[in-house]
């Protein structure tokens, strides 16, 4: 984890971000395009297994996301966990590799970026990387992180994240992303480990069930409240969500906290079947840019894409909240 920011006020690099354009743009849905390239992921360990068998397709879509103008990619280590590696014939020694390769996979390809001609003539920043930490539903693979409903105790869950912690506190990636986290108990967890590492940063995104609640039922209220007076948050936000609960979300946020940054990145709004291992439903992905215009306007700083977005979606974000507004 790089050690170089000293003070969040002053030298986060989200915030830097945010002071030069009014916002960071995020990377959209990892797993989404490893599909489109021919990968089976209809497996526990769904982008995970990527990561070693075939690399260069996730160099590929780091860099479709990068080239389509994302400040921030997400490594693939969201569903790489050490017991879920292992139970898939790995090593504990091989499986803390797969993970560190995750975000080095995701730092080489922002590190070959920012030497074109194209990146040095945009004025852009340089792109983060954030290492993504997955809920422990994810570990389950059954819809878990969308529901929160876990037969375990906090000690229970702090013991399973922890020894992925400390991999990725091992790496070159910029922060952490604690992403669609369903339940509180899992929040506050995690928030125990951000703050035993005092130089580390990271974003907690929640998945929803509606406009005011987490998954497993918790008023986003509380969760705002948990992480608001952290100086090691950098955002506190919604993931993986149906767009049209996010406008909602960002008022219960801003309602509990005026200076939280808020970070959004939906999925497209269609529904993941867990049994058939297949989306459902109608996209509201047509009207996702203006839909961000209004986010941005509600207190939202941080805006990307989940599950069922890609590179169009994040080049049409691009387009919107930020070129426009250089051009106006």
């Amino acid at each position: 984890m790089n050690k170089h920011i000293d003070s969040l006020k002053n030298l986060s690099p989200t915030h830097q971000f945010i002071a030069k354009q009014g916002l960071m743009l995020l990377d959209g849905g990892l797993a989404t395009e490893l599909e489109k390239l021919g990968n089976d992921l209809n497996h526990k360990l769904w982008s995970a297994r990527v990561i070693r068998e075939k690399p260069d397709d996730i160099l590929k879509v780091h860099r479709s996301f990068l080239e389509a103008g994302a400040d921030c990619i997400t490594s693939a280590s969201y569903q790489a966990t050490l017991p879920g590696l292992v139970a898939a014939g790995a090593t504990t020694t091989e499986a803390a590799e797969i993970i560190q390769q995750s975000v080095d996979l995701a730092c080489g390809a922002r590190d070959r970026f920012v030497t074109t001609e194209a990146f040095r003539r945009s004025g852009r920043l340089r792109p983060l990387v954030a290492a993504s930490v997955g809920p422990y539903g994810a570990f389950l693979a059954d819809g878990s992180e969308y529901k929160g409903k876990y037969d375990r105790t906090a000690i229970d869950l702090r013991d399973f994240h922890e020894a992925r912690w400390e991999v990725l506190m091992d790496t070159d990636a910029d922060l952490l992303a604690c992403e669609t986290i369903p339940c509180l108990e899992e929040a506050r967890v995690f928030k125990q480990l951000l703050e035993a590492e005092s130089a580390t940063f990271a974003w907690f995104s929640f998945s929803c069930r509606d406009g005011e609640h987490i998954s497993d039922g918790t008023p986003i209220r509380e969760c705002a409240e948990l992480l608001k007076d952290s100086s090691q948050v950098v955002a506190m936000g919604v993931n993986c969500t149906p767009p049209r609960f996010i406008a909602p979300l960002i008022e219960q946020i801003r309602a509990v906290s005026a200076e939280l940054p808020i970070i959004v990145y939906p999925n497209s709004g269609e529904t993941y079947d867990v049994a058939s291992h297949s989306w459902a439903g109608v996209p509201d992905t047509a009207d996702f840019s203006s839909a961000a215009s209004d986010w941005l306007k509600k207190g939202a700083s941080i805006i990307g894409g989940c599950c069922r977005t890609g590179p169009d979606t994040i080049r049409k974000l691009w387009d919107t909240l930020i070129m426009r507004q250089t051009d106006g």
